[in-house]
């Protein structure tokens, strides 16, 4: 198949589209970001890789992220980590207290925020520096020593991140957190802010299309049944309250970041990164999610 001239003629016809939606305001440092910013970047098991408009540029991952440190700490714990998170989607937005409060400090999924921040905790508990550890962790699967975080963006989302600090402070109460809210809250603002372009998280992902392991070096990240099981909640809860919308359309794995990043995984073939800043109203990016719908139909290479 060829890839190339498929995402060509898709990438041309999505950024001709009206850019709908808007950015993530509601943190400050996001604003600054051009809002007609589009790349894409595919990365597949047989070391095909192809990227085009600004797929080279780096961005804030946002939620993405909560992937990776759930599966550092999956591979840290393993299936201890279900006693603390359930595995079903919320229904609900992304921050609710409501179902928190509800379901008596236990998160619904990991990819909802008071799941990350239990996550986060996990580290924490098991970690000598959990923020320098985690991005080396980071690092070594993509062999990349450049990748960092966004202090700016760390002191952004601090200065708003009043719901966060609400959703920490409930899990604490009904017990669910080992650490002082304010240590995973920090740490869960670094994991946010941490600044990826399409290349290099097209290519991070590989390892959740090729069984837990990396291509380049075979570093088992997660084992074969994890990486099933981390798959299955990204098909299932990984756009917010739209997932059930993204699997209808799109029918792959995937992880959206308020960003406006999306990562979409189609194991044992390809794993492929959209970028586009403005957001639809469920908090996915609007131009990320068109184009993935029309790559699948046109490709024919969903999981369904």
């Amino acid at each position: 198949m060829d890839f190339k001239e498929i995402i060509e003629d898709i990438y041309k016809k999505t950024a001709a589209l009206k850019n709908k939606g808007q950015i993530a305001s509601y943190i400050p440092e996001l604003l600054k970001i051009d809002p007609n910013k589009f790349g894409v970047h595919i990365s597949t098991i047989d070391g095909f890789n192809f990227g085009i408009g600004d797929y080279q540029d780096k961005f804030s991952i946002q939620s993405i992220s909560k992937v990776l440190s759930l599966s550092m700490a999956y591979n840290i714990v393993g299936e201890k980590i279900w006693k603390r998170l359930d595995v079903e989607p919320s229904g609900t937005a992304f921050n609710s207290l409501v179902q928190l409060e509800t379901e008596k400090g236990i998160p619904r999924n990991p990819f909802i925020n008071a799941g990350a921040h239990v996550i986060c905790d996990i580290l924490l508990s098991h970690l000598k520096n959990p923020k320098e550890d985690f991005l080396t962790f980071v690092r070594s699967i993509t062999q990349n020593s450049e990748i960092n975080y966004n202090t700016k963006v760390v002191t952004s989302e601090k200065s708003v991140g009043y719901r966060n600090v609400a959703l920490c402070n409930l899990i604490k109460s009904f017990g669910n957190l080992d650490n002082e809210p304010s240590e995973v809250l920090d740490f869960y603002f670094h994991l946010c802010s941490l600044e990826m372009s399409c290349q290099e998280l097209s290519q991070l992902f590989m390892y959740l299309a090729n069984d837990g392991k990396t291509i380049d070096n075979s570093q088992q990240i997660l084992t074969k049944s994890q990486s099933k099981r981390v798959n299955a909640l990204m098909q299932t809860c990984g756009f917010y309250d739209e997932s059930g919308e993204f699997s209808f359309k799109v029918g792959l794995p995937g992880k959206s970041g308020v960003g406006g990043g999306i990562i979409a995984v189609h194991p044992d073939q390809y794993v492929i990164a959209v970028w586009s800043p403005n957001l639809n109203e469920k908090g996915n990016s609007y131009k990320g999610m068109c184009f993935l719908e029309e790559f699948t139909t046109k490709t024919e290479l969903s999981i369904f």
